[in-house]
């Protein structure tokens, strides 16, 4: 049987590494100790931020196998020549490391980390430890690519959470024989906020109409929401869901579309609002405020509730219920800067001419 110094692939195998390589100077030897620990620790801040951070198994499996294969390089002779009462170097800082205050800066900084310390490894690795050297320059390599895909994931959340603040208008649909000219309309106006909520249709039938909603507001730009359903916005790719009261708890719905998609959640008192924020929510409903027939037999709250949500909500709040350009007045003045609107928009005889007429009264740009 071929051993592992003896394999084609030097980090193909999974038992440990046991030959000890040819002994160089002490310094060398310190030099690739700390750069093992140095590449070592910048993927493991990496991998904990997939696990608790992104919710990304796929990304922790891959950057776990890194870890562990650079782990079986290191061999206890480098451990031993280790000094860290020598090294003048330990523990120093630099003003950069204030700076990093986004989770997005800190995964550059140690996938930087790690890749520098990689290569160094593998330039002074090559004539003392080749095995470790060809490992380095792998796991360097394997890096670059996945580096791209934690940044990826990481700005697809601030992405949608970014253009979520710039929007006033939120467009939520209902049933209608001409929905999907109805919703390009107020696109072509300059709505970036579309719900689709179809109660009382089958479920093909929302799939359908949901993937063709989807398409139309990626070529907008628009964010795209799903009333209720997470297995629908899984499978239509949608920006996120809006749940109501009894709906799916938010943790539960957090758990199954990862951190990057957005959750809403329907309020009707400041209580739920304050839970809303507590569960993790990045948006709230706030209302009825006036009856409607989307919500029949529901009370409205009236302004009050908007006075006590513009006073205390850390996050954006849309006031809903029987608005548009006539009773739209009343809620700026209660604080309401953002609103979702249905029939404004889904019943207008013009819906374009309708969305641009709330944008404008809004102060949202297009």
């Amino acid at each position: 049987m071929a051993t592992e110094l003896e394999s084609p692939s030097p980090y193909a195998g999974s038992a440990p590494l046991t030959a000890a390589p040819t002994t160089p100077e002490p310094a060398v030897l310190r030099l690739l100790d700390a750069n093992l620990d140095r590449a070592r620790e910048g993927l493991r801040v990496l991998e904990d931020w997939c696990r608790f951070g992104l919710d990304r198994q796929d990304l922790v499996a891959r950057l776990k196998d890194l870890r562990q294969r650079l782990g079986r390089c290191h061999l206890p002779s480098y451990k031993a020549a280790r000094h860290t009462a020598s090294d003048w170097g330990a523990g120093l800082a630099h003003p950069a490391q204030a700076e990093r205050t986004q989770p997005a800066q800190v995964v550059a900084a140690n996938a930087g980390r790690a890749q520098e310390a990689l290569r160094v490894l593998e330039e002074f690795g090559r004539a003392s430890d080749p095995l470790l050297a060809a490992e380095a320059a792998a796991i360097r390599y394997a890096l670059y690519d996945l580096e791209v895909d934690l940044m990826r994931a990481c700005g697809a959340a601030a992405g949608r959470r970014d253009q979520l603040l710039r929007c006033h208008l939120y467009l939520i649909t209902s049933p209608s024989t001409h929905l999907l000219e109805t919703v390009a309309a107020a696109l072509e106006a300059g709505v970036r906020l579309v719900q689709y909520r179809a109660k009382e249709s089958a479920d093909l039938e929302r799939w359908q109409e949901a993937r063709g909603l989807r398409q139309l507001c990626s070529r907008h730009g628009a964010l795209f929401i799903i009333n209720d359903r997470v297995d629908l916005a899984l499978a239509v790719e949608a920006d996120g869901v809006h749940l109501g009261q009894g709906d799916l708890p938010p943790a539960e719905a957090r758990r199954l579309l990862g951190p990057d998609r957005l959750i809403g959640r329907s309020t009707h008192r400041i209580e739920q609002l304050h839970q809303a924020v507590a569960d993790g929510c990045d948006y709230v409903g706030v209302g009825p405020i006036n009856a409607t027939p989307t919500k029949p037999g529901r009370e409205p709250v009236g302004l009050a509730y908007v006075h006590q949500a513009a006073a205390e909500s850390p996050i954006p709040f849309f006031a809903i219920g029987g608005i548009d350009a006539t009773t739209l007045a009343p809620v700026q003045a209660a604080g309401g800067r953002r609103v979702a609107v249905v029939r404004a928009i889904i019943e207008a005889s013009d819906p374009g001419a309708a969305s641009l007429g709330l944008l404008k009264t809004l102060g949202e740009e297009a």
